[in-house]
């Protein structure tokens, strides 16, 4: 049997909330458990009215991203657990050819390429992922910015149990301070240089909206976690 994959989607008054649902559907691997999370919104909940019998539709409190991904990857049933943004979208394949590159590497955590599109869809940046020439490259790179994007990531559910759930208390640098952690702890990052997402820019992202808040953000979860991942290269090969 196919090992289930669970994809969390967490959402809050975003239009393109269909686009993604339906990205997933149609997934040409079929072992797929698709959780909405519901973040307290009040509108476009609509658009996934006709999607709700091949889902599973949580709703809660606004409470932000990381508080919805903890949501719904507490209450997933699959092997892997697999982030999709509201405004982003997969290929078909994306699903089936991670899983493949996960099983055969035995790896507990991976990325990989993406396509950056703009508000109607068009791809504005073809393969925005930079391929690091190593995995010490890519963990060195952590002292600068945050290298990689969310919505590429499928990792083990228990190794999220393991190295602890998303920070709820960090509104922009969640995503960040986990791959700090994986990192940290030793765990192989494995990078499948295909591009499998669809990541949409546009002017209404917390991205772009919020940049005067995130900085900050950034800058003091950079300072706490230089010195353990100065650790953490000094002792990797290369």
């Amino acid at each position: 049997m196919p090992p289930i994959v669970t994809v969390v989607i967490p959402f809050y008054n975003d239009p393109y909330i269909d686009h993604a649902i339906s990205s997933v559907l149609a997934q040409t691997y079929e072992a797929i458990e698709v959780i909405v999370v519901d973040d307290g919104s009040t509108e476009y909940q609509y658009k996934i009215d006709p999607y709700r019998s091949r889902i599973v539709y949580l709703g809660k409190a606004n409470g932000g991203t990381a508080s919805a991904l903890n949501h719904g990857m507490t209450r997933a049933s699959g092997k892997y657990v697999v982030w999709l943004s509201s405004d982003d979208a997969f290929y078909p394949d994306k699903i089936a050819n991670q899983v493949a590159f996960m099983e055969s590497h035995h790896l507990q955590f991976s990325f990989t390429d993406y396509h950056t599109i703009n508000e109607y869809g068009s791809i504005v940046q073809p393969n925005s992922q930079f391929a690091f020439p190593s995995e010490k490259a890519l963990v060195s790179a952590m002292l600068s910015y945050c290298p990689i994007n969310g919505c590429t990531v499928m990792m083990l559910r228990n190794l999220i149990e393991a190295v602890g759930w998303f920070n709820p208390d960090l509104p922009y640098t969640h995503d960040y301070d986990l791959w700090a952690r994986i990192a940290i702890n030793g765990v192989h990052m494995g990078y499948l240089n295909q591009p499998l997402t669809l990541y949409r820019r546009h002017s209404g992202m917390g991205t772009v909206r919020h940049i005067d808040r995130i900085t900050p953000e950034f800058e003091m979860m950079r300072a706490y976690y230089e010195p353990m991942l100065r650790q953490r290269l000094a002792g990797m090969p290369g």
